[in-house]
């Protein structure tokens, strides 16, 4: 963090990796049928971390892989009156894991239901090689 510069609050500024790379597409709060989980912000985010980290696990990857997500949320004010209760949910899932992250709020989603899509990035570190 540069000097100066205040403590972010549940984010980091900027993160250092190498390894392998994984990528999720835009994912959202709903079950592998498709139904969405939860009518609020809150409740769909924990469903879409939820998505997120079985993806990870697809690649042998888990939250603490994690080096940057990004939201986009459709309405500020319910995100910004939620805070708690997102906090609670993000705890949940990823632990104490605070990549990088950006929020922005956009008109709508292209899942009518959905309050959050996030994008994922994730790096696997190499594992050094041991003689044997």
């Amino acid at each position: 963090m540069p000097s100066g510069w205040p403590r972010p609050k549940g984010y980091a500024n900027g993160v250092a990796a190498e390894g392998r790379l994984i990528f999720t597409a835009g994912v959202v709060g709903w079950d592998e049928r498709g139904v969405f989980i939860g009518d609020t912000l809150a409740e769909q985010l924990g469903k879409t971390l939820e998505n997120i980290k079985a993806i990870l696990g697809e690649a042998e990857a888990g939250p603490e892989h994690v080096v940057r997500l990004t939201w986009y949320i459709v309405d500020r004010d319910e995100y910004l009156a939620s805070l708690a209760e997102i906090g609670r949910q993000y705890r949940r899932v990823m632990g104490e894991v605070y990549p990088p992250m950006a929020v922005v709020e956009v008109v709508s989603l292209m899942e009518a239901q959905a309050k959050i899509e996030i994008e994922a990035t994730a790096v696997v570190p190499r594992l050094a090689l041991e003689a044997v």
